[in-house]
């Protein structure tokens, strides 16, 4: 068994989500967003988000964690804050020797909807159904959710082709 860690960092909410895997069953764990208040400064926001998933990786001891990569935004101010935002995600992680991956909003999208150009309901609605869940997720917790799940496939593809022998025009037989 083993539990990944999905995060979806952000400097007023970032969002966390854990799941366990076994054979090729996906579990809900947990799931929920870390709000910020805006009264507080960037490195006081900054050290929030790294104690708050410190706790997390202490509670639920995960032995993967993922991250959605920074996407540029319009504003590159708050492009450099989500930057940090990830730094302080990415820090609380490796303190505690997790390793880190990371993954673009557009494959996160598409690993768990069908689509790289995915709404956040259409996301919400996905992770709920993968899941299982009896209802959806917190927007910004279904996104971390998909974050973990787009790892866990990842990482299931990844195995399928090391451990095949035989491609035929570049597919797997």
């Amino acid at each position: 068994m083993s539990i990944v860690l999905g995060v979806d960092p952000g400097s007023r909410k970032t969002g966390f989500g854990v799941l366990s895997t076994e054979s090729n069953r996906l579990s809900y764990v947990a799931s929920g967003v870390i709000r910020i208040p805006e009264t507080l400064t960037l490195p006081e926001r900054l050290q929030m988000i790294f104690s708050h998933l410190t706790e997390v990786i202490e509670q639920y001891q995960p032995g993967e964690f993922a991250i959605e990569q920074v996407f540029m935004a319009k504003n590159a101010g708050s492009a450099l804050k989500l930057g940090q935002a990830r730094g302080a995600a990415i820090v609380a992680a490796t303190m505690q020797d997790l390793p880190v991956s990371e993954y673009e909003a557009r494959k996160i999208k598409q690993s768990v909807v069908g689509t790289g150009a995915a709404d956040k309901l259409q996301v919400q609605h996905m992770v709920k159904t993968l899941l299982k869940l009896p209802r959806s997720p917190q927007e910004d917790a279904a996104d971390a959710l998909a974050v973990a799940i787009c790892h866990v496939n990842t990482q299931r593809h990844l195995v399928s082709v090391a451990q095949s022998r035989h491609f035929r025009r570049g597919r797997l037989v």
